[in-house]
């Protein structure tokens, strides 16, 4: 009995197993477009990619935020607070926090313990940014290291260019003090923009202008969706990690939020990139066809 009843199962197995592959060819000849997709995700490695992204953005990106608050003039830093403030729609003791980084309480304090050298430093240190998203795009587009070589000062101006992105995001997702109505679509026009000039300005010009618009447009709304969504959850759970946990609890909810975030935008540069291959878009928006993905070595 033993041995009929592992007969049977193994039988059913086989038929599970050849239908399971009958399904993914009909789903391949059907669909090609998930099949790329999904391709072009496995190549780029997803959240492997957004967690370094992530933990670039936590480690040398945000320090690089504060060194520039305690230099910048008392305007610049008001206007930093404040849209730090818009974008997550921040209250209580997470606001309280805010003013006390931006306002420039501590500020002599934070210049002479960094000194011009050590926001050098800072700054050099934040490129690592630069080059994880630059590393993303390349991924996504299945673009050889041979073939994308980039000058250092593309680093340096994305970087520089998010920062001011950054202190501009209050007043546009305020739609310039009109309301969500407005601020809504212009921070998606707003995003796309600058996800658009991102990936062609880290692919060094690599790709035309075109074939990059579905990867910012994709990425735009799942920004855009987030944002929205963080001025939701961001308050209660910065507000709860301080009064439990203090400074520390606050670490460890940024950080999720960012590795959310990168995520997203992952997800969205890559999708976007396998989308500019298929026939239809490529014909229309200068991109190649898919002709498999060249894999390259991380």
């Amino acid at each position: 009995m033993p041995s009929e009843r592992t007969t049977r199962w193994r039988t059913r197995s086989r038929e599970l197993a050849a239908a399971g592959k009958r399904l993914q060819g009909r789903a391949e000849t059907r669909f090609p477009v998930i099949t790329h997709v999904t391709e072009r995700m496995v190549a780029v490695n997803i959240f492997d990619s957004a967690t370094r992204l992530a933990a670039q953005c936590f480690l040398t990106a945000v320090p690089l935020l504060f060194v520039i608050a305690s230099f910048a003039p008392a305007a610049v830093r008001e206007q930093m607070a404040e849209s730090v403030r818009t974008l997550f729609g921040l209250s209580g003791q997470s606001s309280d926090q805010v003013n006390d980084v931006f306002a420039g309480s501590g500020e002599d304090d934070v210049r002479n313990a960094v000194g011009v050298a050590g926001a050098v430093i800072v700054l050099l240190s934040a490129t690592a940014v630069s080059r994880a998203m630059q590393r993303l795009c390349r991924r996504a587009w299945a673009i050889p290291r041979a073939g994308n070589r980039i000058a250092i000062w593309r680093w340096f101006a994305w970087i520089g260019a998010w920062m001011v992105l950054l202190i501009l995001q209050g007043p546009v997702r305020d739609g310039f003090g009109l309301g969500l109505w407005l601020g809504i679509p212009l921070t998606l026009v707003f995003q796309t923009g600058a996800w658009w000039w991102s990936q062609h300005l880290l692919l060094a010009g690599a790709l035309p202008w075109p074939p990059l618009l579905p990867g910012a447009l994709l990425t735009a709304a799942a920004v855009t969706a987030l944002s929205l969504g963080a001025r939701v959850y961001m308050p209660i759970a910065l507000n709860r990690s301080l009064a439990a946990y203090g400074s520390t609890g606050s670490v460890f909810v940024i950080l999720s939020w960012l590795i959310v975030l990168c995520v997203a935008v992952a997800i969205g540069i890559t999708t976007g990139a396998a989308l500019a291959h298929e026939p239809y878009l490529a014909r229309r928006l200068g991109g190649p066809p898919p002709d498999g993905l060249r894999q390259e070595r991380p």
